[in-house]
């Protein structure tokens, strides 16, 4: 499995929305926050993106994604490590 990261352009190039929609979409829970990959840089695992754009593809409502978000959030803190996978 892949764990890419996507850095801004590539998230606001898949759904088309402009930067200030996509941290909109952030506040309002519609988006997954982005993970910290450098001092100042910042990403979004791939799978999210998928997952999100996919749901909005299939007509889910506001509600359906702020959900989405949040089971999508919460397995990020379960998620193997690489420690923990190599050990």
């Amino acid at each position: 499995m892949t764990n890419t990261i996507l850095r801004l352009p590539v998230v606001l190039r898949e759904p088309g929305r402009s930067r200030s929609a996509h941290y909109l979409d952030i506040q309002q829970g519609l988006f997954t926050k982005p993970v910290a990959i450098g001092a100042r840089a910042v990403g979004w695992p791939a799978v999210e993106v998928t997952t999100l754009n996919a749901a909005r593809i299939a007509g889910k409502s506001d509600a359906e994604i702020r959900e989405l978000v949040k089971q999508l959030e919460a397995e990020r803190k379960t998620a193997p490590s690489w420690r923990n996978r190599h050990d």
